[in-house]
């Protein structure tokens, strides 16, 4: 009985982190695009060149 629930309770973690990890990537990836967007829709300043699109 001990060593099913060892097995059930690491497929569980396994399971978790796979999940956790995946969702990581699709979090990455949407603020990839957002960052990209960012470059393309930044506005120009007033001397004609490019502003920056955060206020850092």
């Amino acid at each position: 009985m001990g060593p099913l629930l060892l097995v059930l309770l690491l497929a569980l973690i396994l399971f978790g982190a796979g999940f956790a990890v995946k969702l990581l990537w699709w979090v990455a990836v949407a603020v990839l695009v957002i960052w990209l967007l960012g470059f393309l829709v930044r506005m120009t300043g007033a001397d004609g060149g490019r502003g920056r699109w955060y206020r850092w």
